[in-house]
């Protein structure tokens, strides 16, 4: 896949990083200390739910990548989406699944100030793991102080001014929470547009490749977090939170970390894009589907469990 060049300029930039900034201080309204006591007090479906996140899945994603030897800047996308932390939507899916939303709540929180290190962490490693993928990361040469730091600043920093935000002006928290959660779903499908708009020409001849790249690598995701959970034994409403939190990723900070420390690599924008577009909708059909056959037991489980 040949790159090209994104026209994306130093201000326009800036203005993602905020925008994103003010995205995560909207999510993080609601978060609250007891969210992240709560891994502290039961920690079992958080923790597991967050090794599969950071653990398993960018691992798994190497391996995939590697064995079917997925074009270099197509398997840096996959690594890249699967190193970022759960998204913005999770929670609201995990509650229309009648998931258990404390166990959704607290990886969120959790997740959100880990992948301050985890996210470039990951990224890096897996990437150089990966044979296809060692040499471009090799010659783009990303500085790692600089992603520890954008990250940081767009997801940890608000973050923690959102709890702090939520905590002091709850009824105010309230009445921003919902329409700061619908912008952020405009900015995730805006920046979608923008980096299929800069690469029609490769959005059209790679769809095939990309679309069944992303639908497999998402549906691997989901059952990773499904099916990691049952075999720890956790109940059903832990499994779905478990499966959308790690299925359901921050594209957004995917693609504004691919805006800004490789506008060429065009194959990592098409992957990270698509797939900002595509858990949207399995989540959503996933969230529907389990709200529908859910049994009596799993509804009463998903009311009253606490977090194991």
């Amino acid at each position: 896949m040949e790159p090209v060049s994104i026209d994306f300029n130093p201000e326009s930039l800036m203005a993602l990083n905020v925008i994103i900034a003010i995205m995560m201080f909207g999510v993080s309204l609601e978060l609250s200390p007891k969210d992240f006591k709560r891994v502290l007090v039961k920690p079992k479906a958080p923790i597991i739910g967050l090794i599969i996140q950071f653990i398993i899945l960018p691992l798994v994603t190497c391996m995939v990548t590697w064995w079917l030897k997925v074009d270099p800047l197509l398997a840096m996308g996959m690594i890249l989406v699967a190193s970022c932390p759960g998204g913005t939507f999770s929670n609201i899916m995990t509650w229309m699944a009648k998931g258990n939303v404390a166990v959704s709540v607290s990886m969120t929180g959790v997740s959100s100030l880990a992948a301050s290190f985890m996210t470039p962490f990951n990224f890096a490693l897996y990437a150089w793991l990966n044979p296809y993928t060692r040499d471009l990361l090799t010659e783009i040469s990303i500085d790692p102080i600089s992603l520890l730091l954008l990250v940081t600043m767009v997801l940890g920093l608000p973050l923690v001014f959102g709890m702090i935000a939520g905590q002091k002006f709850p009824s105010l928290s309230r009445k921003v929470e919902k329409p700061l959660r619908i912008s952020a779903m405009l900015v995730m499908l805006i920046l979608a547009g923008i980096a299929f708009a800069k690469n029609t020409d490769q959005f059209l001849e790679y769809f095939d490749l990309f679309f069944i790249l992303v639908v497999a690598h998402n549906g691997l995701a989901l059952l990773l977090g499904y099916f990691g959970a049952y075999l720890a034994g956790l109940p059903e409403s832990h499994r779905r939170a478990i499966s959308l939190e790690v299925g359901i990723q921050n594209g957004a900070l995917a693609l504004l970390i691919i805006f800004t420390f490789f506008p060429q690599a065009s194959g990592m924008l098409l992957i990270a894009a698509f797939w900002g577009v595509w858990h949207l909708v399995s989540g959503l059909l996933l969230s529907t589907i389990w709200s529908r056959v859910s049994t009596e037991k799993s509804e009463s489980d998903s009311r009253t469990a606490e977090v194991s």
